[in-house]
């Protein structure tokens, strides 16, 4: 057998093994796909949706022949540096409007300042799923809750729709039901507080946000959330990735509440002298 032909075979081996029915994804309660479990992404969206090379730093300033970190970070060296990613965006790019455009790319120069997550805010929907933590999903008969390390951040998925949220919130409120094997959750009720990563991605109190988690097998659940904004986007637009469920000893959440660890950046500047 050629090399080429070789490979075909082995990658059809592989795809014959990832793939599987309906019938034979684990069952949940009411006999749906079983969601329960520890699940987090593998890749490089809370720093940027879009696709972007690796650089020395989130935030730089002009240096002698090339940018270089922000004297505030300058000292974290590799530890402050942001590796490459792929747009995980369809199309490849958010479609802002002009102005928009304009406030997230000063958001981006004002990352320091201005990102929620370095403030330890809740970091809303969809950031949530794809943040450098993981997450559980807790998913019985008659409930589905969604638990985050980040900063103790917490979702109850309401399974009939409770109608426009009382008030605005960081995380909004969300309700889910099942089309076929995929559950979907609309979200809305959102301040206009939060990012959608560390780029400056941002959006309104208008954002509106469709995700749907579809089960492929045991460990891997393809994710994907429909963002609306009619005041930011031109268009509503797509992300996709996949969310990896752990397994063994660390299948479990610690506890990332950040906030005490903030105090000093938010409050020392009135600390009695």
């Amino acid at each position: 057998m050629s090399l080429i032909y070789r490979r075909i075979f082995i990658i059809l081996s592989i795809l014959g093994v990832l793939s599987i029915s309906a019938s034979d994804l684990p069952k949940g309660p009411n006999d749906k796909p079983n969601l329960n479990g520890v699940w987090q992404v593998l890749n490089t969206a809370n720093y940027n949706l879009e696709a972007h090379s690796a650089s020395a730093a989130m935030d730089l300033v002009v240096g002698p022949i090339v940018p270089i970190p922000h004297p505030s970070i300058l000292a974290l060296g590799a530890v402050g540096a942001v590796p490459a990613g792929l747009s995980v965006v369809e199309g490849g790019t958010i479609p802002y409007k002009k102005k928009a455009l304009k406030k997230r790319n000063e958001n981006k120069e004002n990352w320091l300042q201005l990102d929620p997550e370095i403030k330890c805010y809740l970091p809303g929907v969809p950031r949530a799923t794809y943040m450098p933590y993981p997450f559980q999903i807790f998913h019985s008969e008659k409930a589905i809750f969604f638990a985050y390390e980040y900063a103790g951040a917490v979702r109850n998925i309401y399974l009939e729709d409770p109608g426009e949220a009382p008030v605005d919130s960081w995380m909004g409120q969300s309700w889910g039901y099942w089309e076929n094997n995929t559950f979907v959750v609309e979200a809305s009720g959102f301040n206009d507080q939060t990012w959608f990563d560390r780029s400056g991605n941002f959006h309104s109190d208008k954002l509106r946000v469709t995700e749907r988690f579809t089960l492929l097998n045991e460990h891997t659940m393809d994710y994907e959330a429909i963002i609306e904004d009619e005041e930011v986007f031109t268009k509503p637009w797509t992300i996709k990735m996949t969310l990896y469920k752990r397994i063994g000893k660390d299948a479990q959440l610690q506890q990332f509440k950040c906030v005490e660890f903030v105090e000093e950046l938010l409050y020392g500047k009135w600390r009695a002298k």
